[in-house]
């Protein structure tokens, strides 16, 4: 079976892609990630996936040009619920490569962060699969959570502190101040 995976960094795809491909799947990878920022950060993680898929062998599609404006049009006014905007537009530009592709499914790294929201990934995959006439493919990869990181690590890839949005780095510093204030 040839299968997309939304690759939203290096270090949260190492365990999902060697899963699928250990299950026999060829893998390709597909970075787009408009909610990541700022500019730097983006950099840094597309650069860190692009070394992952490098390693593992795996082809890998970086999205043309940071566009954080299409986060921003999608979360605006909904900023308390923003991952489900912010999942659903990825989800759905992978849900449309990968058909353009010719994959028979896809699926996202997320599924292996114990901090993302698996029930609402695993829904608005569904959804956005049944959409597109693609296949959503759901894993519940958090076993591998640590594994993935230690591997990461010695790969060397950058391994960033934050989920990737705006809000998530203000939470993620601001909770960091409050502690050490």
């Amino acid at each position: 079976m040839k299968v997309l995976m939304h690759v939203c960094c290096g270090p949260c795809a190492v365990y999902p892609v060697q899963d699928l491909l250990k299950q026999g799947h060829q893998v390709a990878g597909y970075f787009y990630n408009p909610n990541i920022h700022p500019f730097q950060e983006y950099s840094k993680r597309r650069e860190g996936a692009l070394q992952m898929a490098q390693r593992l062998g795996i082809p890998l599609t970086v999205a043309d040009g940071y566009r954080p404006e299409l986060y921003f049009r999608e979360v605006s006014f909904h900023e308390e619920d923003r991952c489900r905007f912010c999942y659903s537009m990825r989800l759905r530009e992978a849900a449309r490569f990968a058909r353009e592709e010719g994959c028979d499914g896809f699926t996202t790294s997320l599924l292996v962060s114990p901090w993302q929201k698996h029930d609402l990934l695993r829904r608005l995959g569904e959804e956005t699969g049944k959409d597109a006439g693609i296949p959503f493919l759901y894993y519940d990869w958090r076993r591998g959570f640590s594994e993935g990181r230690r591997q990461a690590r010695q790969m060397g890839l950058y391994r960033q502190q934050y989920c990737g949005c705006l809000f998530s780095e203000q939470e993620r510093y601001e909770g960091e101040a409050i502690k050490h204030g």
